[in-house]
Parts: C-alpha cells; structure tokens; sequence
C-alpha cells in the first residue's frame, strides 16, 4: 500500500528522511507521510508529554504553517510512546497530522500530509503503517536502539 518516494525537502539540521505514499484507493484518502530520526531531541525524562512537547519537536513546519483541529492524544509505536494531532494547512485545503514518539532521548517526527478533504479519520491507516515491520525496523536502526 505505501509507496516510497523522494524526500521532497530542502536540507536542514535533521537531514534528509524518508518520505511514502498512499493512494486512496488503499488508504482511504491519498496520504503523504515523512518521517525521520531526531536524536538527541526528545525530552530524557518525559517523552513526548503533551501537546507542547509535539509542537516543538514535530516536523510540522516542514509542510508550512498549520492550525490545530483537535486536542492531541497519545499513540504507542511499536515499544514508543508519543503523541498526534490533527491540523489544517493553512492556505490550502490540505489536513495533516503530526506524530512523535520516542526511545529515550531519541524520537521519531512524523507528518502526515492528507489530501484535501482528508481527516484525522486517515490516522489509524499511518499508524498501521508506522506499526508495520518494515518502519519498526527502519526506526531500531536510525535510533541505534
């Protein structure tokens, strides 16, 4: 169902990720995801906590200026605990979600960029796939865990 493709932005502290797609047809809605490593990042003791701690440590602002749609709420990934959240791209009709979670002081940010007319409805399908043992595996190694 997930399609990797080229990691679509520019260079910056955290280097290049991975970035996938989903067609509709599979996802229920066309899906855009990116994900890369953060080490050294993540709060040591508390994780991903809260809304806050997914604010500055996401990737939102790789995908722009967003407008949150609903409170956070905590996911599991495999042994990592974070957080997501739905937002609104702000001047476009584009949804995202951001997602975090982490193993010790080292996290993973991930952003879900949902077509337009997409919802957070879509999260089960990126959190299946975060789940998936092809990305469990692609964490272990970046994370060295």
């Amino acid at each position: 169902m997930w399609t990797e493709i080229d990691w679509p932005f520019g260079a910056d502290p955290w280097g290049k990720g991975k970035a996938f797609r989903c067609k509709a047809a599979d996802c229920g809605g066309e899906v855009q995801l990116y994900v890369r490593a953060k080490l050294g990042f993540c709060n040591c003791a508390t994780g991903i906590a809260d809304d806050g701690d997914l604010e500055q440590m996401g990737d939102l602002a790789l995908i722009g200026k967003a407008t949150p749609t609903a409170a956070g709420r905590e996911i599991l990934v495999g042994p990592m605990r974070g957080r997501s959240r739905a937002y609104r791209v702000e001047g476009n009709a584009k949804a995202a979600l951001s997602l975090a979670f982490n193993q010790r002081c080292d996290m993973v940010a991930a952003t879900a960029l949902l077509a337009p007319g997409g919802t957070a409805s879509l999260e089960p399908a990126v959190l299946a796939f975060l789940n998936s043992d092809r990305m469990l595996k692609w964490a272990e190694i970046a994370l060295g865990l």
